[in-house]
Formats: structure tokens, sequence, C-alpha cells
């Protein structure tokens, strides 16, 4: 083989190197076992020339770069592909290549020499000088976007590889970029470059002759044969590219094989959904274009990627110029996201959003399918919609792979091998499993790595498809049945209430899957019961996702469908009232509703004897006491706490009860009575074996302990032990992941110490973190504090306008959030006398002072 895009000179040497069953042709540029051509790529051959040359010493890796890639600069992991290839021509002798660690390679055994003039006498290498070079690649009309780094690593990759296969759903850019490569080799490869193009055959013993048809070979029509059409091409030198492979795809293979065993000079690109599965073949899988993520903003980042490179490019070309506008590059992003990344698919949408606009396609994805077609007059059958373009992958599976394509639909987001057993209702755990592998090697299932658990999902494209055609089977509403009953029981564990803490990652990476079972649930053909015990049963992940909005929307659905005086669904209604006054709470919502909602699950849970409900309710009511700076109740609740807390099975309950009668004392001003408190949680905790705390109050209770320990001691002028307090509540809460914890920690500890002790440059920074975090997970209670707190910090340095204006902001959010009476003591010491006096004339101010003085 003489795949050679670079411009070493060729040795002209008739040698050829001996050593045991082993050949190597320098004059051929053969590699032979036993006198038979072991495939191999040009840059490998010129791997092992050089180091057969060497007599068995060391080459450096530097030296061996330097050889076979002259004048380039070339990564290490390149030349690893190159000794790979060369370890697996040499097969069970793999050893005689031999790796010296960070050094270089050397090629033992003792290789005689043969001076073997032989090839020319008996003719059996006839080589022209100048040789007749032709191709039929169709030119390039248009720049291939998005894909340098792919081409760099295909042409590297051919060099290596006698056969190398794209793979990739239906309208990825495999054919493109497979011409793309074959172009680029052309000028340096030493024969003919041929397409031959199977999109057009139907019947798959017509593959032969579309292979002589292509190289005009001139064999009978009795012998059209994959081993007779290989002895036809003999010794050319060919780089030969056979698109549109998967529906031909068994008689491509046994051609392909015979060609790369019979002809040693030939190299071939392939294209097709799925792998040939032949001996020597490189798998290569197409990826979707780059798509800007949902937090990338600004034009110039949304325009590094390629996905919106090229809609604006494509938009452009068709005569519009609106998509390349800044304000439309997120509505631009956004369909990008939608399409997957899939070349084809963005360039139909391209095409529409010239003539109709951005809004139309944005508008027109209910009808995902029909609305998106080509606008190339020539373009083959199945490119001129997406929806052909998936029918051709879709019509050539058999029918057990259709209907475990259609199942796969109901899935968002993603799947693992038991959901599917389960959605499915398929009892046969291997065929499935084989169902489910022969659609990932048809690029119709992606499958996705988490460290050491496999998990799959369909593109959106692909999914969308066959939730199409799994409603037109009549089979949409079973399907979603079981799916929703598959969720419900997976989060809920069967025999536990709710899923365990530790488990949360993993029940996170399932939000789509639960979406989209309690749309079916809450829907008029779907089950309320099921919706609502998946609800309560997912509160806890909600919370830990940080996803306050979502989680309140979906609990005040379910409540809005149960009935509200039925006995069974008393403990069902009451685990939804707390997640409900939870949500509340934490989102500043309505204070009346939220006392409303809690207090109706306190009673409840007295009804039910639930001490660990009536415990959760208890510390909602003493946060919403605590909240509006009505002390003298959230010390009486946190007594209650205490008392119905040495009911609990759970130790840990306890000493949550005298952090939250520490927290009270603090408030109503005795820091030695709080201080006793805290410190006690702290010296007694153990990390409990049931982390339901953390789970339902919130919070990790030595996190918070820590944070309010430390205003106490701030508070005691103890500033050393408080900032080390503060340190190490904030180091708690990024250990735990949890956005909400480290909120808490800026706000409650860090911050308010740096604040106390008069570091306003350091409390700068812990607020700014605190307003991005608060903003990023839509966190309103703590993204308001964190605006007036920034507001108080202008005061601070003199900036009165600009402060008071924040506080203004701040300060009105809250009040007009509904209806909440909030209580601002740190604004008591946030101003100095002078500073007042400056600012009292500001009649707003005044009121704020007069509040949090009253």
């Amino acid at each position: 083989m003489q795949l050679t895009n670079y411009s070493r000179t060729m040795p002209t040497s008739k040698d050829v190197y001996l050593f045991g069953n082993f050949e190597i042709d320098l004059l051929r540029r053969e590699f032979r076992a036993g006198g038979v051509p072991i495939p191999m790529g040009g840059r490998s051959f010129e791997i092992i020339d050089v180091l057969v040359r060497a007599g068995g010493e060391l080459v450096s890796k530097d030296d061996l770069m330097a050889e076979v890639w002259p004048g380039a600069i070339v990564e290490e992991n390149t030349l690893q592909v190159h000794i790979s290839a060369v370890r697996r021509a040499l097969g069970p002798e793999r050893g005689l290549l031999k790796t010296s660690f960070g050094r270089g390679y050397r090629l033992l055994g003792e290789w005689a020499v043969r001076d073997d003039d032989t090839h020319a006498r008996t003719g059996i290498v006839k080589t022209p000088a100048t040789p007749p070079l032709t191709t039929n690649l169709p030119l390039s009309l248009s720049k291939l976007i998005g894909r340098d780094e792919a081409v760099r690593e295909l042409l590297d990759l051919v060099s290596a590889y006698r056969v190398v296969t794209l793979t990739g759903t239906g309208g990825i850019g495999k054919t493109a970029l497979a011409l793309e490569v074959a172009r680029r080799l052309m000028p340096d490869f030493p024969g003919d470059v041929r397409l031959i193009e199977l999109v057009s055959l139907v019947d798959p013993r017509l593959v032969p002759s579309a292979v002589v048809s292509i190289l005009n070979l001139k064999l009978g029509p009795d012998l059209l044969s994959a081993e007779a059409v290989a002895r036809g091409i003999g010794n050319r030198s060919l780089l030969l590219v056979f698109d549109n492979c998967e529906h031909v795809i068994d008689a491509v293979a046994v051609q392909v094989e015979a060609i790369v065993r019979t002809c040693p000079r030939v190299s071939i690109f392939a294209t097709s959904r799925e792998l040939l599965r032949i001996d020597g073949e490189y798998a290569y899988r197409v990826q979707p274009l780059d798509v800007p993520n949902e937090e990338t903003k600004l034009p110039s980042d949304l325009l590094a990627h390629s996905a919106v490179q090229l809609f604006t490019t494509r938009t452009k070309a068709l005569g519009s110029t609106s998509a390349g506008h800044n304000e439309d590059l997120a509505a631009v992003a956004v369909v990008c996201r939608r399409l997957d990344g899939i070349p084809l698919a963005i360039e139909f949408a391209a095409a529409r959003a010239a003539t109709l606009g951005l809004a139309q396609v944005l508008a027109s994805f209910d009808d995902f399918f029909g609305s998106l077609t080509s606008a190339r007059r020539i373009a083959v059958p199945r490119h001129q919609t997406l929806r052909s373009v998936l029918d051709w992958s879709y019509e050539l599976l058999p029918k057990q792979e259709q209907r475990l394509l259609r199942v796969l639909s109901v899935f968002s987001g993603g799947f693992n091998l038991e959901a599917v057993l389960a959605v499915s209702g398929a009892g046969d755990l291997a065929a499935t499993s084989e169902g489910i592998a022969n659609l990932v090697g048809k690029s119709l299932v992606a499958l996705d790595q988490f460290g050491t658990t496999s998990r799959w999902r369909l593109l959106e494209t692909t999914r969308m498809y066959a939730l199409e055609k799994l409603k037109l089977e009549g089979e949409a509403e079973s399907t979603a049945r079981r799916h929703a009953e598959f969720f419900r029981d997976l989060v809920t564990q069967k025999s536990e209430a709710r899923p365990s803490p530790a488990n949360f990652a993993l029940y996170g990476r399932e939000v789509g899957n639960v979406r989209a079972a309690l749309d079916w649930a809450f829907s008029p053909g779907g089950e309320i019961s099921v919706g609502a015990v998946l609800v309560a049963a997912y509160a806890p992940v909600w919370l830990y996702l940080s996803s306050m909005g979502e989680c309140g929307q979906q609990v005040e659905r379910a409540l809005s469908l149960l009935d509200d005086q039925s006995p069974e669904t008393a403990r069902l209604r009451m685990e939804l009232y707390i997640a409900l006054g939870l949500i509340l709470a934490y989102t500043v919502a309505m204070e009346e509703k939220t006392d409303i909602v809690l207090t109706k699950a306190l009673k409840i849970a007295e009804q039910l004897d639930d001490v660990h409900n009536q415990l959760l309710t208890i510390w909602s009511l003493w946060n919403l006491r605590l909240k509006n700076g009505d002390h003298r109740q959230g010390m009486q609740l946190a007594e209650r706490f205490l008392e119905v807390s040495r009911r609990s099975v759970e130790p840990v309950d306890i000493l949550v009860g005298e952090r939250l009668v520490g927290t009270s004392l603090h408030s109503r001003g005795d820091q030695r009575g709080a201080r006793r408190h805290l410190e006690s949680v702290i010296e007694n905790y153990a990390t409990p074996t049931n982390e339901r705390h953390s789970t339902w109050y919130l919070y990790d209770l030595r996190m918070v302990t820590c944070a309010q320990l430390a205003r106490v001691l701030a508070l005691q002028g103890h500033i050393q032990q408080a900032r080390q307090k503060a340190q190490e509540s904030l180091e708690i809460s990024e250990r735990l992941q949890s956005p909400l914890s480290t909120l808490f920690a800026l706000r409650y500890a860090i911050g308010s110490v740096a604040f106390f002790v008069g570091d306003f440059a350091k409390a700068e920074r812990y607020i700014e973190r605190l307003v991005n975090i608060s903003t990023k997970f839509n966190i309103l209670q703590f993204l308001k504090q964190g605006r007036y707190i920034q507001g108080m910090l202008r005061i601070k340095d003199g900036e009165f306008a600009t402060g008071i204006e924040m506080l203004r902001t701040g300060l009105d959010a809250n009040m007009e959030s509904g209806g909440w009476s909030l209580c601002y003591p740190c604004l008591l010491y946030t101003t100095s006398r002078r500073q007042r006096q400056m600012c009292i004339r500001d009649s707003y101010y005044f009121r704020i002072l007069a509040v949090v003085t009253r």
C-alpha cells in the first residue's frame, strides 16, 4: 500500500528483510507473513522500514517522527496509532517491536538481507514511471464547516489502516467528510481515487458489478463475484470510497474483505450507518457539530460553535442576513440544540429561516419533520426532508428492532437496560441487549459512559421521529404507562418512602424521564395517583438539584388534581404540602399561603402520629418565623421541635433541635446561650447512617451549625475563631457540591463574618459569588439578599446614592414578592451614625431604619 501524503523520498532498494516467517519487501513496500501480504498503512510501513534498517538499535521517538513525517509537527499519540498498527501486523510475534519507555523503539530479531532482483525479471511489479491518475470525485462546491480536526485525524488514520469506515446517524455528514479527505489525499496519492456510490443500488448482488463499472474492469458477467473483482484489481494502486453502504452492508463487507486480502495497494474509505465488521477495519464515528450550551450568551461565543457557523453561512448563501445578527444568534443556538448539531437538519432549518424567518422555524418544531426540507432541487430523495433521512434508516431495520426503537422514544434524557426491559414489556434480557447493541451499531442509539456505568440515549431528532411512529402504531398509551410506573417505583424504591441522598446524583440524571412520566400521568388519559406519588418521592431530588421553581410547579400541579378530603391520600397530601412549604419558603412566596400549607401538613402528620414529618413541618414553620423576625414564636417552635425529637428513632433529630434552639437564642441576642447549644451540636455530631435530615432540612447539619456559630463568635469578639468556623462551613458545603449549602455558607457565615470585622473587600467577593450562584439556579431568596447586601457595601464605601438605589431594588423585590414581613437586623450594623444622618433625608431609607429598629 502506498498511501503517501508526505514528501519523503521513496526507497529505491530492492532489499528484502527476512526473519522467521516474515518478509519486509522494500521495493514492493509489502510486509508479508508466510508469503501473504499483511494489510498495513503507508505510515506504518515507513516505521517498520526505519526500524528494520536500524539493525536492532534503538530509534528515538523524535528520530522516528522526523523520518516518517519530515518537516511536520506530529503529536505523540499520532505515532502511537501507527505503532499499534505495526504490532497488529506482527500478530502473535508483536513482542518483536520493543518499547523503551520514554525513549523510543527497536525491532528485535536477526533479520537477514536479500538483494531481490527477481521482481523486475519476472515482471510481477509493472509500475509505469508516470501512471495516468484519474478520479470521479465530485468537485467541492462549498466549504466544509466545523470538520477541520476530523479531516486531520482521518488523513493520518488512512495512512495507518487500509480500511476506515465513517459511521454516524443519518445527515451527520459522513459522505461530505469522506469526500473532503479523499480530495486532500489526491495530490500525493500514487494511484486512482474512485467514488463507488451505492445509494441507488437495490440488489446487494449488484455490488461487484458497481465496482467493475466504476473501475472499468474487463470481467465477463459470469465472473462477477467479490473474489473475481479483487483479482481483476490486482496490483493497481487505488483509493476507493464506498459511499452509503448500510442497505447492502453484507455484500459490501464481502467485497471489501476480498479486496483487502488480495490487493495490497488498495486503501478503502467507507461511509455507513453501521460498520462492515471485517478484520483490519478502523471505525471512525462522525460526531455532530459543536453546539453552544444554554449558558452561552455572548454573540462572539455563540459564533465560535460550528453548528451556529453552518446555520448562518447557509442562510447568507440563500440571500438572508437576519440569522447572522447578534440579536438572532441566541435563537439560532436554540435551533441548533434542538437539531442535535446534525448538519443536514441544520441546513434544512437554515433554508426555511432564509425564506420564512427564524421565528417561523422555532414555531414549526411541532411539525418537526414536515417543516424541515431541503432547498436543493437535486438533493437525493432520502435527503429531501428530515423525515426521509430517518425513514431510510428505519425501513432498513427488522421488525423487532423497529419496535424497540419506538419503545425507546418514550425515554427523555437516557435509559439503562433495566428501564428498557420494564418499559418494553419484554422479558428476554439477551434479545433486548442484542437489540440495543444493534441499534447502537446502526447509529440510531448513542452510548454514554458514566464512569463504570453505561447509559444510552436517542438523539432528539431520532426520538421525535420514533415517538411519531409509536403513536401511529397505537402503542403510545401503554408504553407511556409502563414508563411512568417504572420511574415511580424506581424513585420510591418500592420499600422506601423516598430516595436516599447517596443516590441523588443518579436520580438527578432521570429528571427528563420524570418530567415525561408526569406529563403522561397528569394528562386526560393518565393516572393522577402515579404522578402524585412520583412528585412526592422526587421532591428531595429537585431540592438537591436546586430546582426550586420546577419542584413547586409540579407539587402544586399534583395537589390541584388530588381529592383533598380522601383519607386514602392523606399521607401523600402531607408529603406534598411539606415539599410545597419548603419551596415557598425558599422562593419567598406569600407568607400567608406558606403558613396555611405547612399548618395543613402538621395537622395530618399529628393525625398519623408521624414523628418524622411532624419534625419536618415544625422546622419549616420555625424557619418561617425566623425570616419574619417573630423570634418569640420561633423560640416556642424550636423548643417544641426538641420535645418531639425525643420520640424520634433518629438520634440526629435531637441535635437538629439543639441547633434550632441555639439559632433562636442568637436571633434574640443571647449569644452565650446560643454558643452553648451550637457547640453541643458540633461536639456530639456524628455522620448519620440515614441522611434524611440533610435531605429535607436542606442543609448538612454540621455545615449550618458551623455557619451560625461563626456569627455568634464574631459578635462575642472571637474574630479568629469566627473566621475558622466560617471557612469550615464553606469547605463542607463545597465538598457536598450543593449550591444551596454553598449559598448558605456564603451568606450567613463567611460573608457575614467579613462584614462584621470590616473586611469589605472580601465581603464584596463573597457576595458577588452568592449573586452569581443564586442567579444560575434561580434561588430568589439568596439573590434578593445578595442584591441588598451589595447596596449596603456601596454605602460603606461612601457611594450613598448608588447604595440606596440598590437597597431600594433589593428590599422592594423582597417586600413585593408575596406579602412577607421580613426582618433586616443586619441593617442595624450596616451604617455608621454619620452615614445614617446623611441617608436619613431619603424617606425610603428612613422607612427601612424605622422597620429594623422597631
